[in-house]
């Protein structure tokens, strides 16, 4: 089922808890997940939905209870909303909160519009540091600490480990930025466009493969001498990139999913059974923004290298389309400025 996207007026949003804040937007972006909800892949996001879960803002109106921020504090928006009081928020897992979660354009309206809502303000919004790019903060939002979480770190890389990437769109190559802190001997980056491989050996990779021709298992296997790799990091979200990642996994290694996956992957236990692996997945909770907006403070890495096109608010439909055609249209990140 595919949905359609269209552009219209609705009411600016209002306080509806004490606990809220309204953001007058300053710039979002389009994630991939927005276009696995247009694919039907997303069911909890209903027709309807005003999408997107990052960018930044101005703070327009607070709550009676929220404390941390005020109005006219420019901030960062996490894609997670957290209550941090409930048993999972507890635990670090702010992506499973009890009250919020991933809901932000999917259960509840998002930030691609003119203003949203934000629910527990005080734990969903970081100010914004003086003196970087505002580009490259509407990243933080969503893709920076999704690689680093769910690939880098639920991918115990090491140093002197091999790496495998499978997909280089936004999230692989933030992965790729995020893994080189921990020094492994090399990443291999693997994808099907070959603009995107060129990029991600500027960015860091060791090599490049191209799977065009089905055969990336292969090539990599005999790079490896037959060992295969430390980490394979799934960044695509369908049944083959899972599946590659499964045949180029080392005895002892880790398959981190990070692809929003809409339909079933087999898993060949008849294979991997007796292989020790571990297979990790997670929904990025954002524990680590606050680290991440240190190190780009710090310009250690430039997420402005993961930025293809710009547009106006009102051409965001021209956005989607360029978006979704990344192959022809070369897209990485697009930002939309209000």
């Amino acid at each position: 089922m595919h949905r359609r996207i269209v552009k219209e007026e609705r009411p600016i949003p209002t306080i509806t808890t004490p606990t809220d804040a309204i953001i007058k937007m300053i710039k979002t972006t389009i994630c991939g997940t927005d276009l696995h909800i247009l694919k039907g892949d997303v069911a909890t996001c209903k027709p309807g939905r005003i999408l997107g879960h990052e960018g930044i803002g101005v703070v327009e109106k607070v709550g009676s209870a929220v404390t941390a921020i005020k109005p006219q504090d420019r901030v960062l928006i996490s894609c997670i909303t957290a209550d941090g009081k409930c048993e999972y928020c507890r635990k670090g897992m702010y992506s499973h909160c009890a009250d919020g979660g991933w809901i932000l354009g999917n259960q509840i309206d998002g930030t691609q519009a003119e203003y949203v809502r934000i629910p527990y303000a005080d734990t969903s919004l970081y100010k914004l540091p003086e003196g970087v790019d505002e580009d490259a903060l509407v990243l933080l939002s969503d893709i920076l600490p999704t690689g680093f979480e769910c690939g880098v770190q639920n991918g115990k890389i090491q140093p002197g480990n091999t790496v495998a990437i499978v997909g280089a769109g936004p999230i692989g190559l933030a992965a790729l930025l995020t893994a080189q802190f921990y020094s492994p001997a090399e990443i291999i980056m693997i994808d099907t466009d070959d603009n995107r491989l060129e990029l991600s050996k500027r960015l860091g990779a060791t090599t490049a493969i191209n799977n065009s021709n089905g055969k990336a298992a292969e090539s990599l296997m005999q790079m490896t001498k037959g060992r295969g790799v430390d980490t394979a990091i799934e960044a695509v979200g369908v049944p083959d990139t899972f599946i590659l990642c499964e045949n180029i996994v080392t005895a002892g290694g880790t398959i981190a999913n990070i692809g929003v996956h809409g339909v079933k992957v087999d898993l060949h236990l008849e294979r991997l059974w007796s292989h020790n692996i571990t297979i990790t997945t997670r929904l990025v909770d954002t524990v680590t923004t606050p680290m991440l907006l240190k190190i780009v403070k710090s310009k250690k890495i430039n997420p402005n290298l993961l930025i293809s096109h710009h547009f106006k608010f009102d051409q965001i439909l021209k956005a989607y389309e360029t978006f979704g055609k990344a192959a022809s249209t070369k897209a990485l990140k697009v930002i939309i400025d209000m």
